[in-house]
């Protein structure tokens, strides 16, 4: 008989716990998981993390290390060494997104429960079953599924409080995309739960047009747990609720392309997905031409610039970057099996070059003939000389 393989979906972590000065309390919760817990992170956010833990893990056999550079191939073989060593029954990852994908991976290929501690609201990182990993120098290489979502998350606002509000705001841009990615690769299935997940999508898509404002105005207020909620939890509900054929499309895609060019490692995961929300917008008026994609793209332009999300190449400190950076970034960006594809339209990195340096503006008008016609002429002209 033919074995018959079913889509798995991994919809929620197995526990919720939410509130504030939860973590002085998480001994006994922990112990459910194993005596002996390993906690990875960074090495300033483990040592601000004991602060909110006070003595709660007395009693257990704790071990932790920081992944120093990146959730990278490297840093998953020394802490996986590091683990062994320890003979740990339990993975806490602490920290913002690469922190969380790295200690879901680890426990993931140890076969391990996993709790997850987000310390900042920039991404949904400590919701999904999904683990990107980045070479030792920040680039994007590929993503992991993993078989379940964490066994246990846990949101204390009072640390996510402590975090800068660009997080924050950072975590709004990645949640928008929710809407502008499923709603282009999903938005037309007939499935119960796809459709669900689109127009969960939709309605987070319109808190945080109502909310954003007022939460980053009163950081710790109802307003600002609402928001947070909505970029750690909600947003993490969307995916897992949709599943794989709830894709995302250009604006994670460019993301990937982005940390290719050495000058995007300072800005941040939801930085560079809000930046690649208005080259997919580009890309369908210059593509299809749709008229709403313009429309929707200044929409965006104006709530960017109230809460104070990059709307260009400038605003993510790559004004300067040269044509043949950008075009490697491209290049990456629509490789083979890129999210880029899931458009309903041909993407090439030519293309995708003429969105990403006109993402303010109507209408791209380059200076040169073509974009390898400057970069022959001269590699090291920036995308700002080549285009007006």
């Amino acid at each position: 008989m033919t074995a018959i393989t079913l889509p798995t979906l991994t919809p929620a972590p197995a526990q919720v716990m939410r509130g504030t000065g939860i973590l002085a309390q998480l001994g006994p919760v922990l112990a459910r998981f194993g005596q002996r817990p390993f906690l990875v992170g960074g090495a300033q956010t483990l040592t601000q993390v004991e602060s909110f833990l006070g003595t709660a893990l007395n009693g257990l056999d704790v071990a932790q290390t920081a992944y120093e550079t990146d959730c990278s191939e490297a840093a998953i073989t020394r802490i996986q060494t590091a683990i062994s060593d320890h003979q740990a029954d339990v993975i806490v990852g602490v920290g913002g997104g690469k922190a969380l994908d790295l200690a879901k991976l680890l426990a993931f290929q140890r076969r391990l429960p996993v709790v997850t501690i987000p310390t900042s609201a920039a991404t949904c990182a400590a919701w999904t079953a999904l683990s990107n990993v980045y070479s030792d120098r920040g680039a994007f290489a590929y993503d992991v599924a993993l078989d379940r979502c964490p066994d246990l998350l846990i949101l204390d606002y009072d640390l996510v409080a402590t975090a800068p509000r660009r997080t924050l705001v950072a975590g709004i841009g990645d949640a928008l995309a929710k809407w502008y990615e499923a709603s282009v690769s999903s938005g037309d299935s007939q499935q119960t739960l796809i459709i669900s997940a689109v127009q969960q999508a939709r309605v987070l898509r319109d808190l945080l047009f109502q909310n954003s404002a007022a939460a980053l105005a009163e950081p710790g207020g109802a307003q600002w747990r609402e928001v947070v909620d909505a970029t750690v939890l909600m947003a993490g509900m969307i995916g897992g609720l949709g599943g794989a054929q709830c894709r995302t499309v250009a604006a994670h895609a460019v993301h990937n392309g982005l940390t290719h060019l050495e000058a995007s490692h300072g800005t941040l995961h939801g930085e560079k997905v809000a930046y690649g929300i208005l080259v997919q917008l580009r890309l369908e008026e210059m593509g299809p031409g749709k008229p709403l994609a313009a429309t929707t793209r200044q929409q965006l332009l104006q709530f960017y610039g109230q809460i104070g999300l990059p709307t260009g190449l400038g605003d993510l400190g790559l004004g300067q970057v040269s044509l043949a950076e950008l075009r490697h970034s491209a290049e990456v960006a629509c490789r083979p099996g890129s999210d880029i594809h899931h458009l309903p339209f041909e993407v090439t990195p030519e293309a995708l070059m003429g969105a990403m340096v006109s993402t303010t503006v109507g209408t791209l008008r380059p200076r040169s003939r073509s974009v390898d016609w400057a970069i022959a002429a001269d590699p090291e002209v920036t995308a700002a000389e080549a285009f007006i």
